[in-house]
Order: structure tokens, then sequence, then C-alpha cells
């Protein structure tokens, strides 16, 4: 079978010859393939995002169904023209993870946690770590002011520029919107821990944290080397090997990947650049693993990035717009006159140094991060002659070292402990960072400025037990004592474009919180293959100053932390062929992080602030399950209400409202086959439910419509080879990703179109 993606965006099914004609001919794959041929005429039409409801979902569900149907016949019909599977056991591989900072079964963890393997990073192409959050269940982002994460109901909080998602690499954290990505290249695993982890993984990790596991090297060179072409000149290259320096004692470690592309947005005016959202981005991972003795290990890595890219995939309407006047075709050509620009520059490094004795394991993570952006935007998104030339602009530095010591003790099924200290110094250094408007009622146009510098430092010490009680039941205990200062100055400058600096507003805040974050579970062995739970746990977000004040103390420029009670029920099971992982789970939030504007035009300012309470729920299941061996079947599907129970915005009460960005559900299907010749192909279909944005001008919730992307591969390995083809947003669907909106324009997110391509990989 081929799918060929004609001209104007139509899919056609057609039926061909090959090496897959023998298997065609196998019952009911031939009549399955007999039906799809059939449809040689048929044209699917590329789904439109808004305004199509369940007839978008039925199309991109239909064709989700008849890929998997005959990626599963191909695999049946495998197995049963080869008398030698009979009686064969298909086992799924057994999978370790270091949530509680020790290593475990995958199973025996209280706790939800999604695992992706080298091969589904390979074969989904997931490349940074937005593709990573789409493989995660219930959990979504949108670019803006970075990759903004969204999970159970919790949302970035935007003077914090904290995600309420976690990251580590090499022992390395980073919460930031800012520079929320690593390379996928070198890496064996990513580990995904659901719920709130901030009693082992302290503030910001209050919905999950995702560790992304780096390889470790062996007594022999190790390594892979590719690169991809596709739509709009897509072009990727990549390296990654592994190997000793000196057999079992020093070994090294380095990947490399560099992208770019053209971009898929026009710009029309003109003296322009075209290619309105071009990028390009480089990334650089190494590491020395030094072994002097078989119980120490002492590993020294280092991270660079750098991305530079032009827009983004936005449109911008006028102001006062809603989310129901958008129509996405709009978004392929816009016009602006100023040429935006923003770079991203990340430089990290971690020392981690693990000794083992006489029973005990000590653990030392030395870290230090720094992130520099430098970004110039068209300030009204368009060419309104009154704002031609003016811009917005933001030049930051972010810096922070980290020390964390760690003991532990014990081993799987005996009672086992960890305990540490943790401690950072962190620099953020912003300025310019303004915006350039025009005000009516003066005729002229006028800029404001903010330079601010924040120190801040985290104190804290943690402890966890988890003991076996017999029976098969087992106790989860664990705490935090957490202290977090901050310490912030801020200029803001207002004046004519032009003009000297005119010092308008100064500020100096200094606070210090305190926090106790508890953690406890009880789990319950029911027999060797399932697992039930159920846990309790407080999360945590940092509060902060708002650093593009102009008027109002320190102290009404500050806003708290962000607190959650959480409670969860779950239910595991492992089988040679099947895993399944089922959760619900409970939410209670007090002074949530919100985003508003306060007064209008000139006089405007941009706050975060603290809505009351919250409250979110749902369910969450994910299923794999390999019929043969040569198939994967997998799952998932999460259900979330979160709402917002006491949120007084000053002019309006929110009350009862949805709590914005959170989708209603979200389901997650995919096959793979691999045949033992080499052959591979899968299909992986996500659907995301309708979700809420806030809409500032208006004060009110915008909804946009749910939509589905499906994404295919095909693929061939031969002698260290392997070629494939792939195909992203495989029925064109256009889809919203974001919304906001203020007095100079609102702007709609968008996602990618159908994107096409082709790669080649050599192993070595």
């Amino acid at each position: 079978m081929k799918i060929m993606c004609c001209r104007n965006g139509v899919v056609v099914f057609s039926v061909s010859g090959g090496p897959g004609r023998a298997i065609v001919q196998k019952g009911w794959i031939k009549s399955i393939l007999r039906r799809i041929a059939t449809m040689e005429n048929t044209i699917i039409p590329p789904c439109r995002g808004r305004g199509s409801g369940l007839a978008v979902v039925a199309r991109s569900l239909l064709l989700v169904a008849l890929m998997l149907a005959v990626t599963a016949g191909l695999a049946f019909a495998d197995e049963s023209g080869d008398e030698g599977q009979s009686g064969k056991t298909v086992k799924l591989e057994a999978v370790k993870v270091t949530a509680n900072k020790m290593e475990e079964s995958l199973k025996d963890v209280p706790q939800s946690i999604t695992v992706i393997n080298e091969m589904d990073i390979e074969e989904k192409g997931i490349e940074n770590m937005s593709d990573v959050i789409d493989n995660i269940p219930g959990m979504s982002y949108s670019a803006d002011h970075g990759l903004a994460i969204n999970f159970r109901g919790l949302n970035s909080s935007m003077f914090t520029m904290n995600n309420p998602v976690t990251m580590y690499v090499d022992g390395i954290a980073h919460s930031g919107k800012t520079g929320f990505d690593t390379s996928m290249v070198n890496v064996e695993r990513v580990e995904v821990l659901r719920g709130a982890q901030s009693t082992l993984y302290g503030k910001n990790a209050m919905g999950a944290v995702i560790n992304v596991v780096t390889k470790d090297p062996t007594n022999e060179w190790q390594g892979k080397v590719g690169t991809e072409y596709g739509s709009w000149d897509y072009i990727k290259g990549y390296a990654a090997m592994n190997g000793p320096i000196v057999e079992d004692r020093l070994f090294l470690g380095l990947s490399a990947q560099y992208d770019q592309d053209q971009g898929w947005i026009k710009n029309d005016y003109p003296g322009m650049n075209e290619d309105a959202n071009r990028e390009h981005e480089r990334k650089i991972n190494g590491y020395v693993l030094f072994k002097p003795i078989e119980d120490l290990r002492m590993r020294l890595a280092a991270y660079h990035s750098k991305e530079v890219s032009h827009w983004a995939d936005e449109y911008a309407m006028v102001p006062g717009s809603d989310l129901s006047s958008f129509n996405a075709d709009d978004a392929k050509h816009v016009s602006y006159d100023v040429p935006t620009k923003s770079t991203i520059e990340d430089n990290s490094q971690s020392l981690r140094v693990e000794y083992d004795f006489s029973g005990y394991k000590f653990d030392s993570i030395t870290t230090h991060k720094k992130i520099e952006v430098d970004a110039v935007y068209d300030s009204d998104f368009g060419v309104d002659p009154n704002y031609a030339g003016l811009t917005m602009f933001d030049e930051n530095e972010d810096e922070t070292w980290a020390q964390e010591l760690r003991l532990s003790a014990g081993r799987a099924d005996e009672f086992r402990w960890t305990c540490g200290v943790y401690g950072d110094l962190g620099n953020r250094k912003q300025g310019p960072y303004g915006q350039q408007f025009y005000d009516p009622g003066m005729g002229m146009a006028f800029e404001q400025d903010a330079h601010s510098e924040q120190d801040s430092y985290t104190m804290a010490a943690f402890g966890q037990i988890m003991a076996p009680l017999g029976a098969g039941f087992e106790l989860t205990l664990g705490a935090r004592l957490q202290r977090l200062h901050k310490e912030l100055d801020l200029d803001m400058y207002y004046q004519a474009v032009g003009a000297a600096p005119n010092l308008f507003y100064s500020m100096h805040g200094d606070k210090t919180w305190n926090a106790f974050l508890p953690k406890a579970a009880l789990s319950y062995a029911i027999n060797d293959e399932w697992t039930t739970y159920v846990s309790y746990s407080h999360g945590y977000m940092p509060g902060g100053f708002n650093y593009f004040a102009m008027q109002g103390s320190a102290d009404a420029n500050s806003f708290k932390p962000e607190k959650s009670k959480n409670y969860e029920l779950g239910l595991k099971g492992d089988y040679d062929s099947l895993r399944i992982a089922a959760a619900l789970f409970y939410m209670d939030i007090d002074d949530i992080h919100v985003y508003k504007t306060i007064g209008s035009g000139a006089g405007a300012m941009y706050v975060t602030d603290n809505a009351k309470k919250a409250h979110s729920y749902g369910a969450e299941l994910e299923v794999t399950y390999l019929p043969v061996d040569t198939l994967e079947l997998s799952g998932s599907v999460c259900v979330t209400k979160a709402k917002y129970d006491e949120y007084d915005a000053g002019t309006t009460n929110f009350d009862g409202e949805d709590i914005e960005q959170t989708p209603s559900h979200v389901i997650r299907l995919s096959a793979a086959y691999h045949h033992p010749c080499g052959f591979y192909a899968r299909a992986d279909a996500r659907h995301y439910g309708s979700r809420s944005f806030y809409d500032d001008v208006n004060k009110s919730f915008d909804e946009a419509d749910a939509y589905t992307i499906v994404d295919s591969r095909i693929g061939y390995r031969f002698d260290s080879f392997d070629v494939y083809g792939y195909v992203k947003n495989l029925t064109d669907e256009e889809y919203v990703t974001a919304f906001r909106s203020n007095g100079m324009a609102s702007i709609v997110g968008v996602g990618a179109p159908r994107t096409i391509g082709a790669g080649v990989m050599y192993y070595f």
C-alpha cells in the first residue's frame, strides 16, 4: 500500500505490488487491501480545525484505523506464515527507572510513569522536548514566550518564566520556558514522572519531572550518523559516538546536531525576507566518564545549544479580535515591516560523582547553567503606519549554580531510603526589555524599557523511605524542607522613542518563602503481575516579582507561590506481552498563578497574580501490547477537568471557568511493525479535545476546537543502514496551539501543516 500526497493537500490511497506482494495474498488482509484499493478515486481532503466538529475526528480516526489495521494485518500474516513462531512466548522488555533517585522496576514504583525508549525516539522522530511532550499522556504545550507546558490543569508562570514541569539532563535541572529543550541524539531513554515530584525534586516539579537519560559507554566504540531532508528545505545532520579511551577506566561520549528550515509562513511585505518563520539550530553534547576503581564513577558533562528563529508559528489579528474570527488559511501569509529575530544560547555543565561502599551509595551532583536571550520583534505584528519601525525587545541572562549531595541504601524488596541536601544560587539580568508603541492621544510613539536584576538562593533538605510491610504491602514516606529567597532591583524607563532615557519608576523587592513538602504512598502487590497504590503529595511553584512593574510597592508587585495537594489512585499490570497502567488523580490548587493586564493603553501593566483556589481531576490510562513479536500496539487516554474555584480578576469574576490551555481529553494511538528482514512501518495518532484560552482584552475565555494529528514512517534497515521516509500531520490538520490578546494585537499560535521528509542513518 502507498499513501500518496497529491497536490492541493489531498491524500489518495492506492495499492501496488513489490516485496509485500506475497503477504497481500493472506486471507483477510487481502480483503482489507482490496477495499482500500477500491478507494483509488476516493479523496480525503485536508482536515480543517474550526467548524468541522465530529467530521474532523471521524475522518482522522478512519484513516488511523485503516493504517493500524493494515499494519497489524502484515504482522499477523507474517506469524501465520511462519510455523516456527508457534508456541513462542512474546515478551516486553523489563523497564527500570530512577524515579526515587535509585534504580527500581517500573511496575513497583507507586506513581504514574511514562518511559520512552531509544527505538521510539528514533522511529517517532523525537528531536526535541516538544516532541517528547507529544508522547506524554495528558501533557500539552504552546509556543508562548518559549515552551509553555500544561499538565493536569497546571500552567507556566509568566514572571518566574517557570513551567510546572522540570526537565533533568545529566543532573542539570531546567524548568524555564526559555531554553526548555535538549539534544535527543545520544539518549538511551526518557523517564516522565507524572504528578507532583516536589519532595525529591524540589521547586517547579509541581506537575511532573522529565528525566533524560543519556547513553552509558561500553568497551566498544558505538555510534551513529545521519541526515534528513524535508518540506520547506528542512535539513538535519547529526552524529553520536560513545566508547573507551582507556578500557574499563576512561570513556568519552560526543553528539552533535544541526538543523534548519525556511519555514512555511510567508511575509508579503515588500523588501522583507519572505521566509517569515525560518530558523536554524545547533546542539552539541559531550561527556567524559572516569572509573578509577570499580565502585567509583566520575562523569563530567557539557551541553551547548544555539537557536536562531524569525517570527513564530503564529498569526496576528487586529486588537480585540476573539478566537472565533481566526481563519487558519490566513496564517500562511503575514505582513510586517520590522525584521524579527530571536537568539537563545544555552551553555550547561555538570559533574556527577557516584561512590558505592558497604551497601551505601553516595551521590554528588554539581551543575552550572547559563541561558542568554537576545530578541527583537515587530511591535504591532503588522504594517500600521503609526507603528512603522517600532519594536518589542528582550535581552536577558539567567545563570544558576546548584549542588546536591545524596546518600541512599537498600535494594528492591528490602527497606530502602535516600536523603540529601540541595542548594542553588541564581542570578537573572534583564534589559533592555520592553516595547515601543504609538499613543493616539499624544500623536507620537513612546517606549517602555525595564532593566532588572534578580538574585536568588534555595536551600533544602529531603528524605524518603520505602518500607516493605509484608503481605505484599509497601509504604513510602518522604518530606522536603525548602527555603527560597529572591531579591529584585527594577528600574523602569519611559520616554518618547529616540529621546534620552527617563527613569519613570524604581522598585526593590526582597522576599523569603519556606515550604514543607510531604509525600506518602501505599502500594500493594496483588500478585506477580498486578500492583495497586494510593498516594498523597504536595506540589510547589515559587512566587516572585513582576519585573515589568510601573507603579505600586514591591509587596503589591509580588505574587505568592502556587501550591497543590495531590491525591492519586493507580493500578499497574505487567505480563509477558501486555503492560498497562491506570490512574485517577485529584488536585487542590491554592494561589494558582494567572497572567493579566491592569489598565489599558499607554498605562497598561502586565502582571502575574494569584487566583485564590482551583482544582483538577481526571483519569489516565496507558497500554502497550505485543500480540506477536513483530508488532507493538500502544495507546493512552487522559481525561482532565480543571476549574477555577475562586478567581477575582478585579473587574471580572471567573469562578467556575475552565483553567485555560487544558485539553478536555487527549488520546494517543500507535502501531509499530518490524519485519525480520529489516522493513518497518509505524503510525502514530494523537487527538486533543477542546480547550480554552484567556482573552484579556474581552475578559473572557475562548474555546479552541478539538483536533487530530496523524504521523507515519516507513523504513528499511540493512547492513547497519536505516533508510526511511516520514509524513507528519498526514491529514494536513489546521489547529490552534495558543492564543493571547492585548491592546496591540490578538495573537494565535498555529500548528504546522503537513510535512514530508526522508532520511538515512548509519550505525557503527
